[in-house]
């Protein structure tokens, strides 16, 4: 007879923190629908047990070793786009919620969340949805529900880094960006790298065709 079960949703557990993953490990292997397939404590491990494992969701940690949460997402999509990443940490900041929304993730739980919301937020992924725990869904509300609110390319930005990136894109180098800014060359310098890690960029020139395509630059 034909095994009917419903399928279990596979899911990697990525964290740098030991205590986390064996209390997250706890709880899944508690669920009945759901399999807990891998862990992981980097993101290049995360990247190496995807390819390897092709899990259903990621719950990702947003900082961690070598390649933090939000780069490692990205690479993610880029090479397995049908495995959903729901991001678990403790910030709550804009910067790093849509900074996880434009890496492709479908989730963002704060690891105060109970065990219910993380599992709704599990489930939906692995059904192609994307669900925000009710603490990031408000701040989505009052951020998308003021008319005057633009939301611009990079909000993870500042104003000034906003500035600086656009005119690297431009082609200025950092004496002339220090120049047109009223900006001591070190300032320059710690803003430019303020923007390589924010946007998960390498260098400048990966920065400059980031800006590009945002339309920033021409």
């Amino acid at each position: 007879m034909a095994d009917t079960a419903p399928r279990r949703t596979r899911v990697l557990v990525v964290d740098d923190h030991t205590l986390f993953r064996h209390g997250l490990r706890a709880l899944l292997e508690s669920i009945a629908d759901v399999e807990l397939i891998g862990e992981a404590a980097t993101g290049e491990e995360a990247l190496a047990q995807v390819q390897g494992l092709a899990p259903d969701v990621v719950l990702m940690d947003i900082n961690m070793p070598d390649l933090n949460g939000i780069a490692a997402t990205r690479h993610i999509m880029e090479a397995r786009p049908a495995t959903a990443v729901v991001m678990l940490t403790m910030h709550a900041g804009d910067d790093s919620l849509f900074a996880a929304m434009r890496a492709g993730a479908r989730g963002y739980v704060l690891k105060g969340a109970d065990e219910t919301e993380l599992l709704r937020v599990v489930r939906a992924a692995a059904q192609g949805e994307a669900l925000f725990g009710p603490a990031i869904a408000q701040r989505l509300m009052h951020f998308f529900g003021d008319e005057r609110t633009r939301v611009p390319e990079f909000p993870q930005l500042s104003e000034r880094e906003r500035e600086v990136l656009i005119l690297i894109a431009q082609g200025w180098s950092n004496a002339v960006i220090a120049e047109r800014l009223v900006l001591s060359p070190k300032t320059v310098r710690n803003h430019i790298s303020n923007i390589f890690s924010k946007l998960q960029v390498a260098d400048r020139a990966e920065a400059i065709v980031r800006a590009r395509e945002a339309g920033m630059g021409h």
